[in-house]
This record gives structure tokens, sequence and C-alpha cells, in this order.
């Protein structure tokens, strides 16, 4: 039996054992007079820009539409260094790497869950990831509390994992960021609403810090930037493995796939042979692109994994400035993104957060995010895959078409962000809902409201480029 197997059952036992409890009268209830406690459960606390910065707005956009005076949020963490100055005025709590009986202790003393990890259920990446939202989303259900996975994407779930899915959250709101994943949960039965990414509404530090990091490493100020943002596509998923675990504590073995604790990247010959290739590619197609083109060359590690990846193709570009989330932070980063002229990246949420300042961007993927997110704009055609065999080529050709197409992608660009600020506002009116659904008695706003007051405040940038995009 395999530990991903193991902590499945340990969670579900867990579960049962919350519903009989709560059956028998013991747990926590809430009452009107007191505030509502929220806890946003995610992969936070490991550098990952994109899942801190779609949770600092999830938690915003919440405060906006419930009331601050009303509601008490926390939010989980791996590591309190690295969440330190994130999520303000939000309780942070530690989330241990062996994690069911944290759940089942935890979740109880709040009055709902709201799950925010963007890879929600899916098996690409850890199904201990996805058992750790299924059960927090789980152990609030069965006490008939809030339950609700926001800004969700589904993909293919192994089949036990399935199973948990479909007994687990059916009680759940799971408000999801595309069609695709509403198709893969309601095949489960589960409940759905269409959403988006919360990432959009995102403020970084002003352009000038990122112009100014940029002219720290050699930019003119005048040449176009083009930011890459590699990743290792193929050590995915991470497992739990005793065996490795104890191999590595006796004998050092399994360290290079070694991620924390019980968990290892995939990794062996075959592997690496694949992310050689990958990193080989990418780093040629933008070598032959800057020889022709005019351009600074910059990359950026998004998530502070993502570092070794850098490391390497700068190796291959001769030595090409690298900004890591490792030595940044989610505003810092953002604001040097959004000084690019062309992107390229496997990291969803390096195209999304630079998207509201209109960078014409293109997207190497190992899954369906990107996938999604490029047919939703209308961009198919600067879609690549991160094992395709011509990877080299076409992407020589898809920078050169950014470039080419540069004002048309940016159009099609503006009008995605415009549109999605929309849908992440009727997010809001779900939430609150389903919160008065829930708790009938909890004070949620009377009224007349417009869309933008289901929002957390815009800037003056994305209120400008509304105006100018929305149809």
């Amino acid at each position: 039996m395999s530990m991903d197997m193991v902590l499945e059952g340990w969670v579900s036992g867990l579960i049962e054992m919350t519903k009989i409890k709560w059956m028998l009268g013991k747990g926590k209830r809430w009452k009107p007079d007191e505030r509502l406690k929220l806890l946003f459960t995610g992969y936070n606390g490991t550098r990952n820009t994109g899942a801190d910065v779609r949770v600092e707005e999830m938690l915003r956009q919440v405060r906006h539409v419930l009331g601050d005076d009303k509601i008490e949020l926390s939010v989980l963490t791996q590591n309190f260094d690295l969440t330190r100055g994130y999520f303000e005025n939000v309780r942070q709590v530690k989330l241990p790497d062996i994690f069911p009986p944290f759940l089942y202790r935890e979740v109880p003393r709040h009055d709902g869950v709201v799950a925010c990890e963007g890879s929600m259920f899916k098996s690409k990446f850890a199904n201990a990831l996805t058992t750790m939202m299924i059960g927090s989303l789980a152990v609030a259900s069965v006490q008939n509390k809030l339950s609700v996975g926001y800004g969700a994407e589904a993909g293919y779930m192994d089949p036990l994992l399935a199973k948990m899915c479909k007994r687990y959250c059916s009680d759940s709101l799971v408000i999801t960021r595309n069609e695709e994943s509403q198709t893969v949960l309601g095949k489960l039965g589960i409940s759905t609403e269409l959403g988006t990414d919360t990432a959009w509404t995102f403020e970084p530090k002003a352009s000038e810090w990122g112009a100014v990091a940029l002219r720290e490493v050699g930019w003119d100020s005048e040449t176009p930037v083009l930011v890459v943002c590699p990743i290792n596509p193929f050590w995915w998923p991470v497992k739990a493995s005793v065996a490795k675990f104890a191999a590595k504590s006796v004998a050092g073995a399994y360290k290079d796939s070694h991620y924390r604790s019980v968990y290892f990247h995939n990794s062996g010959r075959a592997v690496r042979a694949k992310y050689d290739r990958y990193i080989t590619a990418m780093s040629n197609a933008v070598d032959r692109f800057r020889k022709e083109r005019n351009v600074f060359t910059v990359l950026v590690g998004m998530e502070a994994l993502d570092a070794k990846a850098c490391k390497l193709m700068s190796e291959h570009l001769g030595g090409v400035p690298v900004f890591s989330s490792l030595d940044y932070d989610m505003h810092q980063l953002v604001s040097l993104l959004r000084c690019a002229h062309l992107m390229v990246s496997s990291r969803y949420h390096g195209i999304v957060t630079s998207m509201p300042a209109l960078v014409a961007s293109a997207g190497v993927t190992m899954d369906e995010r990107i996938r999604n997110l490029m047919r939703e704009r209308g961009h198919e055609h600067l879609l690549l895959e991160v094992d395709d065999e011509s990877l080299e080529d076409k992407l020589f050709e898809v920078i050169s078409a950014l470039e080419r197409e540069h004002e048309s992608v940016r159009d099609g660009i503006g009008r995605t962000v415009a549109r999605n600020l929309k849908v992440m506002a009727r997010m809001g009116v779900y939430f609150e809902q389903h919160v008065q659904k829930r708790y009938p008695e909890f004070p949620v706003r009377s009224g007349v409201h417009g869309w933008e007051d289901y929002l957390p405040p815009l800037s003056p940038a994305l209120t400008r480029l509304v105006e100018e995009y929305d149809a």
C-alpha cells in the first residue's frame, strides 16, 4: 500500500470521526453575536508567487464583501518566514508536513473553510495536496459549516482520490476557474459555479521598482525586455515514501529528488532526459531569437523550486540575470514581470500576473491551466507543450509571432483581464449568497450593488483598463 493511500485512508477516517462527534452534539457552532471565523487552506509558505498572490486577493475580496468587522480570517502557511509581510491582519497558522491530525484539530475551531489552492482537485502535482484540500473541505462540510473551494482547478485524479472527492465534497460549493474544471467535477456530482483565478486584482510595487531592479543587472532602460519563466515540468507528482526517506536518512540516497519530510519528487533517468531536452530547447530558442532581435533577457523563478531551472537556463545563455522568489517577494517579482515587453512562461501565474500590464505572453505548458487560459484569450497559436519534440523550432516561431503580433496580442489580453474582473466579482456574489444560505443570521450587506462592489478596491491602472476594454 502506498503512502498516498495511507494518507487518503487516514483523512477519510478522521472525517468520519468528525461527523460522528458533530452528530453527538460536540463541536463549535457559530452564534450571531460572534465574528465568522474562516480558515483559508492552501499552498502558502513555499514562496510560490502565484499561490501567494491569489490568496492575498482572495482574502482582500472576502474582507471587502463580508466586512472586516464581521469576520476573523486565518490562513495556512508552511513557513512563517516565507509569508512574513503577507496577508495583512490575517492570522497565519502553521501547516505541518504530516497534516491529518492537524485538520482534525484545527478545522473544527472555525465556522468554515475556504480551500484556495489553484490545482485543488488533481493528481498531477501531489495526491497529498489534493487529499489535504478534500479533507479540509469535508471536515467543515460534515459539521454543516461553510465549505467552499474558491477559484479551483480540477483535472485527472487517481481513482481512489476521485472517489474520496465524490463522497466528501458533494455538499461543498466549488467555484471553478474554468468550464473544463466544472465538467470534471460535475461528473462526480459536485456542485459548481463558474469563476476565475483571483490574481487579477493584485497590485504589486510600482513599475519603477521593477525598472530599477532591471537596471541594476544591466538593462539600458530602452531595450525591450524578454522574461522567461522556466520550471522542471517532469519531476511531478510529489509522493510520500517512507522507504525513500529511510534510504536518504541512512545512506544519503534520493537527495536530488527530496522535496521535504517524507515527500519526494518524481525522478530517474527518463525524467532527467526529458528535463534536459526541455531546458536545452527553451534556451536555444531564446538564444536564436535574441541573436536576431535586440532584447534584454531575464529569467524569473516564480516559485522557489524554479531556481534550479533558472540557473540551468542562465548557464546555457551565458549568464543572463535571474530573479527568484527565493530573493524577492510577490510585490517585487510581479513589478518586475510587468516591465516586460515579451514573456514566455511555463508558470500559469507568470502569465496571469503580467496580463494587467498587457505584457505579450506565450505559454509552454505541462498541464491544462495555461492551455485553458490561452484558449480563453484566443491565443492557442501561442501555446506549446513542454514535451514537444520540436519545442526549440516552434518556440522560436512563437516568440517571433509575439513580437510580430504584439499589439493584437495585447488587445486580446486586455479584453481577457476586463472580462475576468467581472467574473471575479460574480464569485464574490456567489460567496456572499452561500454565506447567507449557510448562516441566515449573518448580517450581509443590503441594497443594490454594482459589480465593482464585489471586488477589492481596484488600482487606477486596472480601472483605466476596464474602461478601455470593457465590451
